[in-house]
């Protein structure tokens, strides 16, 4: 089977750390593996209100519709979140949230359809590898693979702060190289 990646880039900032780890870790896929890039930031998606309990959801429309559509068709999909508050992004939670409305369109079948697929995860934060402050983010993911029956495949964690510092992490570069084997 014809392995498909989706990149969804959580960050607010562009070209940051962890979108510039998942670009190197992204060069050394396989050539026949096609690859899919989705800024959140450019799909913008309109707030989430819980109505399971009320009227439901309709099925998604507009940029919802795209990523729904966008993240049903990978195979391996790689969420690509810096650490914000010991947690994803606003961008990345927005996007989780969707999944439950997703997940409620009994047409989409989109808890069925996401089962046995690969989730992964790329994030830096700005601490020094003993500090662990991607743990939360790396909970949530594959606690939300398990939900989801997808597989969890891992998380490369870089660390730096400042724009452009990853490139002097060898360590998480090094770890890019392998990362999606």
């Amino acid at each position: 089977m014809k392995r498909n990646f989706l990149f969804v880039v959580s960050s607010t900032r562009r070209d940051g750390n962890s979108e510039s780890l998942a670009q190197h870790a992204a060069r050394f896929l396989e050539p026949e593996c096609e690859q899919r890039w989705l800024r959140l930031i450019d799909h913008p998606l309109p707030a989430f209100f819980d109505m399971r309990h009320s009227s439901g959801y309709p099925p998604p429309e507009g940029q919802a519709k795209l990523l729904c559509d966008a993240t049903l068709a990978a195979t391996d999909l790689v969420l690509v979140t810096p650490v914000y508050w010991y947690s994803v992004s606003w961008p990345a939670k927005l996007y989780l949230d969707h999944w439950s409305a997703w997940m409620r369109a009994p047409e989409l079948r989109f808890r069925e359809r996401m089962a046995g697929r690969n989730l992964w995860a790329v994030t830096s934060d700005s601490d020094t590898a003993d500090e662990g402050s991607a743990k939360p983010v790396v909970d949530v993911l594959q606690r939300t693979a398990e939900y989801m029956s997808m597989r969890w495949a891992g998380a490369l964690i870089g660390h730096a702060n400042r724009p452009g510092e990853i490139r002097g992490h060898g360590g998480a570069l090094s770890a890019a190289e392998t990362f999606f084997r």
